[in-house]
């Protein structure tokens, strides 16, 4: 039985199949995305999804959905599933699926009287392209498809209205026809495995809704062009391939380049295979290098995103080469900015002063899965020119005090992943000493003292940074740790924030830490009281008069509440590091525990990866962004992390025999 499939009783239910998305990519920035019954339900859903860069920094819908017909005997039968004003759905070809599965493609069973039919989607890696395969499993006589594509050519964080401004020319090319609607838009190629007939019957479809941007407050219904109709016979045992491409195609090659995708994917059989198919859809490849996307629909790459989920999503499924290759792109970008201030033409955000932080953190992250003397070699320079470049003030924003601590100015625009902002103007104005960056700096230089230890000609420099990771660390327990046993948020001169906040999380999580054994029990006891959730860590406790556990309500309402309450997975990986540190082996059981809430989700939101955020009162429901790279790279290293020490746990069993 498959993990990942939902029976007709799931299907035809709209209530319960419409939350369901499934997301599909092309490792280049392009990406198909939709519900399972195949009905947008978001502006950023379409059957192809691309980037322009000769436009800009977004994607762009192209293909919005392809509606089939079944014909027999002269009666039609459409597929299709579109949502209209006042609730209504049409033409509610949902009624006829009998089967999702998403093991190893999406694929849809349609039963339509005597007629099965099948419907296989493959995105093709590297390319703008996306095949579906028909296959006519029964037939009792003989069957017609149709096949209305319903165009958008937009911004996908926009909407289309009718206008005269299209271009309805129609170009025939060979089993199909190619179209562009707008003027600095690609070509979009429309062709079959087989010749169709294309009959000109261009339409606008108005009205069509999209019910999540409804419930999040902003604009939510336009008009597609539809420009006419494929047709085509299918034979009982026919399978028939579409393909609608940014390039034409030759149609003699899609049923071997539809065989040869399917080789590489990896079958959705368990959690662990689900999270590591989705790590790889935010896999990017460009001309400049190779990156993590941050998440989708709506998010490109940005360096803390990339750097937090760079370790799970590469080195915990066993791709170091990937994690090697995303690297060098990073730090070539990073050294960029930091040398000249010139920014990366595809890493977003890289200007922030916590970046150099997290990216020792990750190079971290890369000791543990190999070696401190491969680490040391390929990276160590690197950790050294990261630390002499903040103690020497060269980290725009990031400022090194007499005291060890660094500092940042937050008051005037967002520093730290916590970036909700209005205006421009910080809703959490975290400033000062900040948490997770001085807990993250001691890391940092503990790390590299420890890459270092025993080399006889690097011992002036171990000496100077132990002094200084000690002066640190006196610091910080005099600056964060509280009477009360947590962790101040930020400290700004006098000021200290009391909210309990998960970066105290980070600071307990981290290999090295400023607190000691019984100091990081106080405060991780504190975590699980009130941020714990199964579904990661709330980003505010429910004591605080501030708390908003559900991110709903127009764009400012939501920008209020999202880092007021909602929980993050991502945070539950330092969460377990913390665990681990404080009680060892007799940890595991209650972190695999935790870690259903998470595979839970498998067949939640989007199947087979995690949003963004998740309420943070039950029923737990996700929101944000449907898959996002850094919960699935934190859930993936802690489920790495639980294995090792179940291995750990073994090994042990066996000696004491």
């Amino acid at each position: 039985m498959s993990y990942l499939k939902f029976d007709k009783s799931l299907m035809i239910n709209l209530e319960q199949s419409l939350p369901k998305e499934i997301l599909r990519t092309n490792k280049s920035g392009a990406y198909h995305c939709t519900t399972i019954v195949g009905c947008n339900t978001r502006k950023q859903h379409g059957l192809l999804v691309i980037p322009i860069p000769e436009m800009d920094d977004k994607a762009h819908v192209l293909l919005s959905s392809l509606d089939e017909t079944v014909i027999q005997h002269g009666a039609p039968f459409n597929l299709g599933l579109h949502q209209y004003g006042d609730g209504v759905f049409a033409p509610n070809g949902h009624k006829y699926i009998r089967q999702f599965d998403c093991e190893s493609v999406p694929t849809v069973t349609y039963r339509v009287g005597g007629v099965i039919l099948t419907k296989e989607k493959v995105f093709i890696s590297h390319e703008n392209r996306i095949l579906i395969k028909y296959t006519l499993l029964e037939a009792h006589s003989d069957s017609t498809l149709q096949f209305r594509p319903f165009l958008a050519f937009r911004n996908a964080n926009d909407l289309c209205m009718e206008n005269g401004a299209i271009n309805t020319a129609v170009e025939p090319v060979r089993n199909g026809i190619s179209t562009c609607l707008y003027q600095g838009y690609p070509n979009l190629f429309m062709q079959f495995s087989k010749q169709p007939e294309w009959v000109n019957d261009g339409h606008w479809y108005k009205g069509v809704e999209y019910y999540k941007d409804k419930d999040r407050g902003i604009p939510y219904k336009e008009d597609l062009w539809v420009p006419g109709y494929f047709q085509l016979p299918i034979k009982k045992g026919e399978s028939i391939i579409f393909s609608a491409s940014t390039e034409e195609a030759d149609p003699d090659h899609f049923v071997e380049t539809y065989e040869k995708e399917l080789t590489t994917r990896t079958c959705r059989t368990s959690f662990y295979n689900c999270l590591k198919n989705s790590a790889k859809q935010f896999y990017l490849k460009n001309k400049y290098g190779m990156y993590i996307m941050a998440g989708y629909p709506w998010y490109n790459v940005r360096a803390r995103d990339e750097l937090m989920a760079l370790p799970g999503c590469t080195l915990a499924i066993d791709h170091k080469e990937d994690y090697e290759a995303i690297m060098e792109s990073f730090l070539r970008g990073l050294s960029s900015f930091l040398d000249t201030g010139k920014k990366d033409k595809t890493i977003g955000e890289i200007d922030l002063p916590d970046i150099p932080l997290w990216t020792v953190w990750a190079l971290q992250q890369y000791r543990r899965s190999t070696s401190t003397k491969e680490c040391r070699e390929k990276y160590g320079e690197v950790v050294r020119w990261i630390i002499d470049k903040i103690r020497n003030g060269k980290v725009p924003n990031l400022y090194f005090n007499p005291n060890g601590l660094v500092s940042s100015n937050g008051s005037d625009s967002p520093v730290t992943w916590m970036s909700a902002s209005l205006n421009g103007r910080p809703i959490i104005p975290r400033t000062g000493y900040i948490l997770e960056f001085n807990a993250l700096w001691y890391n940092a230089l503990r790390f590299a003292i420890s890459l270092y230890d025993g080399d006889a000609a690097m011992q002036d420099y171990i000496d100077d940074i132990n002094a200084l990771a000690e002066t640190v660390k006196e610091s910080f327990l005099s600056t964060f740790l509280n009477d009360y046993g947590y962790l101040y948020d930020y400290v700004n001169g006098t000021y200290t924030d009391l909210e309990v906040r998960p970066n105290m999380a980070i600071a307990i999580g981290l290999e090295y830490s400023p607190l000691d054994r019984r100091q990081r029990k106080k405060v991780l006891d504190l975590v699980t009281r009130e941020l714990l959730t199964p579904k990661g860590l709330r980003s505010l406790s429910p004591k605080s008069y501030a708390y908003h556990p559900i991110y709903v309500g127009d764009p400012i309402q939501r920008e209020y509440t999202v880092h007021q309450g909602p929980a993050r997975p991502w945070l539950f990986g330092f969460y377990a590091d913390a665990y681990f540190k404080v009680f060892g082996l007799s940890g595991v059981g209650f972190i695999e525990r935790m870690l259903i809430g998470y595979e839970d989700e498998m067949t939640e939101g989007c199947i087979g990866s995690l949003s963004e955020m998740y309420d943070a009162n039950p029923p737990f429901t996700g929101r944000g962004a449907v898959s996002t790279a850094k919960n699935v790279g934190e859930i993936l290293r802690t489920l790495k992390n639980v294995k090792e020490f179940n291995k750990l746990q073994t090994l042990e069993t066996e000696e004491s025999k």
